[in-house]
């Protein structure tokens, strides 16, 4: 094992997990139980380095208050990382099996970028208490691009080859490309990436069989919408409170689906300084916001 794999390991090595049964296999998730009190669930956003760990100073903060759990998505995390197709079906079962097996009352829920749309539709089925969506996105990387299904299809595929996949898959998680990332989507605030930061982002990305899940997210496989319309619906259908976190320095396109969602009827609205990594960059900011929506809700 390689000295980056050994130090994401040792993020969390206190971590539970569920064993998950898909398709007559089982799979380890990954999670962390802190505070006490009503329950909260983070639900940390996809991408190539999604790990509970960024929902870390969020999960501190409310632990105070609530009985915080964050989980690590199949294929992400320290949560076992098979070579599947990955697809919406998968994780709307995911989140509803694992909310079952480990909440015995309804459940508040604060779903970062993708995580959102997987959030507000698993409350047509779920007894949410509350949900919050921080900086909610639907489309991956590619999909907001406009690469055409076909092109972003043969990627996917491309990346999950033997060899030349795995080739491109390092080129595209060097620690200078995550950087480079990182300051141009993720963070507003370019002096927090510093070498420590960026060493632990690089450590996520080199566990086996890191890049089929993150393959799937950039090429649009993960999406759990097809269009906006679809996430719109979604949330109107839902009667439990809501919040939205707007991040006020997201990319155009981002912003702009954000901004969709908080023009829905009887959605709560609050806008942050921050971009893509809001609910990581801002933690502080965005624990001030949610707190209070979620100690008058469970009021």
């Amino acid at each position: 094992m390689n000295s980056a794999y050994n130090a994401a390991r040792q993020m969390r090595p206190d971590a539970q997990t569920f064993a998950w049964s898909w398709q007559n296999d089982t799979y380890s998730i990954a999670y962390d139980v802190q505070g006490s009190g009503a329950p909260v669930l983070l639900l940390p956003a996809f991408s190539t380095v999604s790990s509970r760990a960024e929902m870390q100073g969020l999960a501190e903060r409310l632990s105070s208050q609530f009985q915080v759990v964050t989980l690590d998505w199949l294929g992400f995390g320290q949560s076992s990382r098979p070579a599947l197709d990955y697809s919406p079906a998968l994780y709307r079962q995911l989140l509803q099996d694992f909310v079952a097996a480990v909440f015995d009352q309804p459940v508040a829920v604060v779903a970062a970028g993708h995580s959102a749309g997987y959030a507000l539709q698993a409350a047509q089925v779920l007894q949410w208490s509350s949900l919050v969506l921080v900086a909610p996105t639907w489309r991956g990387p590619l999909t907001t691009m406009g690469a055409p299904v076909s092109i972003a299809g043969g990627i996917r595929q491309l990346v999950r080859s033997p060899l030349l996949g795995q080739a491109l898959y390092a080129l595209n998680t060097t620690p200078s490309f995550l950087k480079w990332m990182y300051g141009r989507h993720v963070y507003t605030d370019v002096e927090r990436l510093t070498p420590d930061f960026i060493h632990k982002k690089h450590a996520i990305t080199q566990q086996p069989g890191a890049r089929f899940a993150s393959a799937a997210f950039v090429t649009g496989a993960l999406d759990p919408a097809t269009q906006r319309d679809e996430l719109l619906n979604w949330a109107h259908g839902i009667s439990v409170p809501l919040l939205v976190i707007v991040a006020d320095q997201a990319p155009p396109k981002s912003k702009a689906e954000m901004e969709a969602l908080a023009n829905v009827p009887g959605m709560q609205v609050e806008r942050l300084p921050g971009t893509l990594g809001l609910h990581e960059e801002y933690a502080a900011e965005v624990a001030a916001v949610v707190g209070p929506f979620l100690s008058q809700m469970s009021q």
